[in-house]
């Protein structure tokens, strides 16, 4: 187990060295800094001046080595724009970000295992079929496009919830629902496929020849068992729910790490561009290994060599 979790780290860091690189050298194709920060009029005495006080007058590789040996320590370096630490601008917004990514994922998963199971124990009947209905609708509408009606239904022809903004429960309905649509039509086809194929297992048909109630059947043979591929996949989604969240957060002004990034790209704010791109791999990345070590822990079939 020990050499499994040095080498699944030892994929991380290179993984998150591979991502900030990339995002490193790709935000300076976007234009000179120091041309778009400084005012039209500036001159080329002034220009060279502001690349040397923030270091763009060093070879892109040169920047690249002080913002890793700073990004380990914690610093990620000025905002150009806001002309503070980046690393607690992004801080502020994180809790924004957590609140509406975790909310979406709740709901999908409070939506997929029942629609799932319904689906599976009903396979071929009416309720299979509106499951997998509404599955097929899930991962066929673009998450902003249904945010956009969602917006034009609920708050500017009903009224019922606002239009942008965090607030209360009302604030969250929509960027959520958005977000976890697509996620509860992948998780309910995965949690119904599995259902049925641990319904033919001979330990579920041993239970059933035991006299036991189908409810009992389902709920302590199979349901269990077949939730674990589930654990995996939750994992592996959180990263599109993050990808998800940056468009998400724009359309309805949610105030987090999503939304700020967008605006950094726009305004050119390289320190926080990387910094974003930086932290949001990390999790990413730490979410996933914690996901394989509690997958490894939950089916006792599964051994490391």
């Amino acid at each position: 187990m020990r050499a499994y979790i040095a080498a699944r780290l030892a994929t991380a860091i290179l993984v998150v060295l591979g991502v900030s690189a990339v995002s490193f050298f790709l935000t300076f194709l976007t234009g000179d800094p120091a041309e778009i920060m400084l005012p039209p009029g500036a001159t080329a005495a002034q220009i060279t001046k502001f690349r040397a006080e923030w270091g763009f007058d060093d070879p892109l590789p040169v920047q690249y080595w002080r913002f890793l040996h700073r990004a380990v320590q914690g610093d990620f370096g000025i905002s150009l724009r806001h002309g503070q630490s980046s690393l607690p601008l992004i801080a502020a917004r994180l809790p924004a970000t957590l609140q509406l990514t975790v909310t979406a994922m709740l709901l999908a998963i409070a939506l997929a295992v029942p629609l799932g199971v319904l689906a599976a124990t009903h396979r071929g009947g009416k309720i299979d079929l509106l499951a997998m209905g509404v599955a097929l609708f899930g991962q066929s509408v673009p998450n902003f496009w249904l945010a956009i009606m969602m917006i034009l239904l609920f708050a500017v022809s009903w009224g019922v919830l606002p239009t942008s903004g965090r607030g209360g429960w009302a604030h969250v309905v929509m960027p959520a629902t958005a977000i976890a649509i697509n996620l509860t039509a992948l998780l309910t086809r995965l949690v119904r496929t599995a259902v049925i194929e641990v319904l033919a297992e001979d330990y579920v048909r041993t239970a059933r020849g035991k006299g036991l109630r189908e409810l009992f059947v389902l709920g302590r043979h199979a349901v269990p068992n077949a939730l674990i591929p589930l654990v995996t996949v939750i994992g592996l989604q959180f990263g599109y729910i993050l990808g998800g969240a940056v468009v998400i957060e724009t359309i309805f002004t949610w105030p987090g790490v999503g939304l700020f990034t967008i605006q950094a790209i726009l305004n050119r704010d390289y320190p926080v561009v990387q910094a974003s791109v930086f932290i949001l791999a990390t999790a990413v990345v730490l979410i996933n290994l914690a996901v394989d070590l509690v997958y490894v822990w939950l089916d006792p079939r599964i051994r490391v060599a």
